[in-house]
């Protein structure tokens, strides 16, 4: 069989997310607000993807960081 099992995607998932984590986290240690930007874009990007419905279901602070509050009044 050349199809994965239905639990494959959530542990590679899983892993994605331990990833990028990690990865966020590296950089913290060199300089919070770079990772507070591109935390930004990244909810920003993801928000487009998803046709401005990803806004509705992040606390105001988080929209208001990446810049999702004004898009919304739109």
């Amino acid at each position: 069989m050349t199809g994965a099992d239905p639990a494959d995607p959530v542990a590679a998932t899983d892993d994605d997310a331990a990833e990028l984590i990690a990865q966020l986290r590296e950089l913290a240690g060199a300089d919070p607000v770079e990772v507070r930007q591109v935390v930004a874009e990244v909810l920003a990007a993801l928000d487009r993807a998803a046709g401005g419905a990803l806004r509705e279901h992040l606390p105001e602070t988080i929209r208001v960081d990446a810049g999702l509050d004004a898009a919304s009044s739109a």
